[in-house]
């Protein structure tokens, strides 16, 4: 297994992407822990699913977009194993909406549960991991944060915040062995995704090469890589991860 005996922390943990990512790195080897902001009967179902395969996993209650649930989080984390290796930022909202009319507390949210989030556990674990002089970071920012997309400035902005802030974390923390590395996926089957899919029907489909819609896995798979010692030469990238759809713009 890939990540025996590594510590991992996983962001918007309880569904969709991040869910698929909690069970990959579980798989893998990894003690897991993730947070999670309310679905508490989804975060058990999770650890109860991953139990019955022997794999260590805990679910966390927690705010992303607050400083103080971020310290909390890492702490208890370090507090139960000792350590922590792998941080997955994942966790993100959507509130679509043309700038024109857009309101000031959509923006905020956005930029707020998107983008300060990925600040908020970067610096809460950035000491363990300097201690440990061994760490994997991995944020997850988005094709939109290159290619416009009408009614996502807040979006585009806060993913393309991320992408920013992992080329230069990753030139801070490099001489202590830690990699930053971004996935940026395309269109995938999420909860999230469901409006914008139900409207694009199978045109959306057309836009990919490979002619069909990413699922969460293989989204998990390529922070698996990340997160492993196979990418250890990798660090300050943005993996695209979108069937091909951004190589024509969209």
């Amino acid at each position: 297994m890939k990540l025996a005996g590594r510590i991992a922390l996983v962001t918007g943990g309880s569904r969709g992407i991040g869910k698929a990512v909690v069970e990959a790195l579980a798989k893998e080897g990894a003690k897991v822990a993730f947070v999670y902001k309310s679905n508490t009967q989804a975060a058990e179902q999770i650890v109860k699913d991953q139990e019955l395969n022997q794999r260590e996993v805990l679910a966390i209650q927690g705010d992303a977009s607050k400083k103080a649930d971020a310290e909390a989080a890492v702490k208890q984390v370090v507090d139960k194993w000792g350590r922590l290796d792998i941080l997955v930022n994942n966790a993100g909202i959507i509130k679509d909406g043309l700038l024109a009319v857009m309101e000031p507390e959509n923006w905020q949210a956005v930029i707020d549960n998107n983008l300060t989030s990925v600040y908020n556990f970067c610096q809460s674990a950035m000491r363990q991991m300097m201690s440990q002089r061994y760490g994997r970071i991995i944020n997850m920012s988005s094709v939109a944060a290159e290619y416009g997309n009408q009614g996502q400035v807040n979006y585009a902005a806060s993913k393309g915040g991320i992408q920013g802030l992992t080329r230069c974390l990753a030139t801070e923390v490099g001489r202590r062995n830690i990699t930053v590395n971004a996935v940026a996926p395309g269109f995938i089957e999420t909860d999230m995704t469901e409006a914008v899919r139900n409207l694009g029907g199978d045109k959306i489909k057309d836009m990919v090469p490979l002619r069909r819609l990413g699922k969460p896995d293989d989204i998990a798979n390529a922070v698996t890589f990340l997160a492993s010692d196979e990418s250890g030469y990798i660090t300050g990238h943005v993996l695209t991860v979108d069937g091909g759809m951004t190589l024509g713009g969209f």
